[in-house]
């Protein structure tokens, strides 16, 4: 995977707003995608291309339409790498105190 393609793609709020866009309803044309936008076709485009490098969008071709579908496994990966093992010396703080409210040492 290539964390910096990943990074850079979600660095900008529009790419952002599009994968919120197919999380909500996946599989949509690049005509659905520019309603609401504020910008160009080409510009949502560019973007669209971009989120396809870091491998964020997939596309489909249903007859003359390229439909986009969100890849969430660029994302849960990088979740995994950076988030997931900054989170577990606090979930373990967080068993530690559910097993013994009082912060005493058993002893």
């Amino acid at each position: 995977m290539d964390d910096e393609a990943v990074f850079r793609a979600l660095a900008d709020g529009s790419r952002r707003l599009l994968l919120d866009r197919l999380h909500a309803s996946n599989g949509q044309n690049l005509g659905e995608l520019c309603r609401g936008m504020g910008m160009s076709r080409q510009a949502v485009a560019k973007h669209l291309a971009i989120l396809e490098e870091a491998n964020l969008v997939g596309v489909r071709r249903e007859g003359r339409e390229k439909l986009h579908f969100i890849n969430p496994v660029p994302i849960n990966d990088i979740a995994e790498r950076w988030i997931d093992k900054f989170e577990a010396p606090r979930l373990a703080a967080l068993a530690e105190l559910k097993r013994n409210p009082e912060g005493k040492d058993h002893g």
